[in-house]
């Protein structure tokens, strides 16, 4: 018959840290088992499967810290709550994106004016970080 596990055995049967699993507990994103009495806190056989999911879920790029206020919304089922917290994510993620589009057209000139260069003492590059 399996033993429930302890934090250190969870961790590893999850692929995660202890650190992460107490980390995880503070979101509440997993529950923590109640010490016993001068013992060690031991988890269930589906605790691995339940801290290993923790870390797949954070898609969409959210945050550990906004799933965990994304699944406190399904405790009361609040689906506008949750419709405005991914459409500021989006926001977010439309203006990083516009962001590194600037970024690389700017590193793809500088590239090519490194091409263009036949002078290997004048480097675009060090020139535009230089002024």
């Amino acid at each position: 018959m399996p033993r429930p596990y302890t934090i250190a055995r969870l961790a590893a049967a999850a692929g995660i840290h202890v650190e992460t699993v107490r980390y995880y507990q503070r979101l509440r994103l997993v529950p923590e088992p109640p010490r016993p009495l001068g013992g060690i806190r031991r988890y269930s056989e589906a605790m691995p499967t339940d801290c290993g999911s923790s870390s797949a879920r954070r898609p969409w790029g959210f945050t550990l810290a906004e799933v965990a206020s994304l699944l406190t919304l399904q405790k009361r089922r609040s689906c506008h709550a949750t419709r405005e917290l991914a459409a500021a994510k989006l926001r977010l993620i439309d203006a990083r994106i516009q962001e590194l589009r600037g970024l690389r057209r700017e590193l793809a000139g500088l590239i090519a004016d490194c091409d263009a260069n036949t002078q290997d003492t004048k480097c675009p590059v060090i020139q535009r970080l230089a002024s």
